[in-house]
């Protein structure tokens, strides 16, 4: 059966892995640039299926419009959904993902995190590029002993507790659906969010953006936290509330931050911005702290993380268009 797909959002490296994906499906494959937005939905017309990626929006307009499009199937080629208004896609058009692309490669690219921070490895590279050799500013402490408090311990989380408990850490866990079984078996213990904060000397997290996790990181919970804590955000951007963040770091309790998701990303991230002024006041502030490392959203960014990305996602709409069972389809619940 032919299929015809839109994809938005796309860089030269996503068409290279979904080319190579899709000599085994052979789908009419449409590649473009631009994130999905009211102003390009008329490259959604005469497609059975758009896929789109973290920054793309499908609020209920635009479920509406594709819907009206006769779009089938919006296939998200990622783990989070919290672009995708699903209350307006119930009955108009199914959602998929890619629950689980390469956990690996983000919880290793939170401990990159962690270690370039505690020791300095950013400073002391640009350090060394202007011929300064000194050590002055750039002691960091064993990670041995210390302890790391994880926020949600789903699959990335639980590849990152074992790695933490290799290094010699204690690891406090929370999650409201706590898996004792994996508790039991790596050394983790689970607590509340409140003994969380005040003994962790790391905190990292991993748990989906959702209303009730919206802005978790605030004053409030910030104030409860270690002073010169070290706080970790491979998860999404809207978890930490920004300039609560800021207040943080200008006050010390909060030590260091390692982000690779800011709240405001979509107009930045995954583009090259360096010949322009930066208009957002907020992330421009976070730059400047030398105790801040911002990355691009690319913990995922492996070579088997792509190549499972484009499996996925091209398996995902196979099925879909062959009436098979959907194993990664995300539904609204109440």
């Amino acid at each position: 059966m032919e299929c015809k797909i839109a994809f938005f959002g796309t860089k030269p490296y996503d068409e290279v892995s979904f080319n190579r994906a899709n000599e085994q499906y052979g789908f009419d494959i449409r590649y473009y640039k631009g994130h999905l937005n009211k102003n390009n939905l008329v490259l959604t017309q005469g497609v059975d299926v758009v896929c789109i990626f973290v920054n793309d929006t499908a609020d209920a307009s635009i479920i509406d419009n594709l819907a009206a499009n006769q779009v089938k199937l919006l296939a998200l080629r990622c783990a989070g959904f919290n672009n995708v208004d699903l209350r307006s896609a119930q009955g108009k058009i199914r959602v998929v993902r890619v629950p689980a692309y390469s956990p690996h490669a983000v919880a290793e690219f939170a401990l990159t995190l962690m270690l370039t921070l505690n020791r300095k490895v950013h400073r002391a590279y640009w350090r060394t590029r202007d011929g300064n050799f000194a050590l002055h500013g750039l002691m960091g402490f064993d990670m041995y002993g210390k302890t790391a408090g994880i926020i949600g311990t789903g699959k990335i989380a639980k590849i990152l507790v074992r790695i933490l408990k290799g290094l010699g850490m204690d690891v406090l866990g929370y999650d409201p659906y706590p898996d004792e079984k994996f508790a039991l078996e790596s050394g983790m213990n689970y607590v509340s969010l409140e003994e969380l904060y005040a003994k962790s000397d790391i905190i990292s997290l991993h748990c989906p953006l959702t209303e009730d996790t919206r802005y978790m990181i605030n004053r409030h919970s910030i104030g409860q936290m270690k002073e010169g804590v070290m706080l970790i955000n491979t998860g999404r951007g809207q978890l930490i509330h920004t300039n609560d963040l800021i207040e943080g770091l200008k006050s010390k309790r909060i030590g260091s931050a390692g982000l690779d998701v800011y709240e405001e990303e979509a107009n930045y991230f995954y583009e090259d911005k360096s010949d322009k002024i930066m208009d957002d006041d907020v992330l421009a502030r976070l730059l400047s702290f030398n105790n801040v490392v911002l990355t691009s959203h690319q913990g995922f960014f492996t070579s088997e993380a792509l190549e499972n990305i484009a499996e996925t996602t091209l398996r995902n709409i196979h099925d879909y268009m062959n009436g098979l069972p959907l194993e990664n389809e995300v539904k609204y619940v109440r």
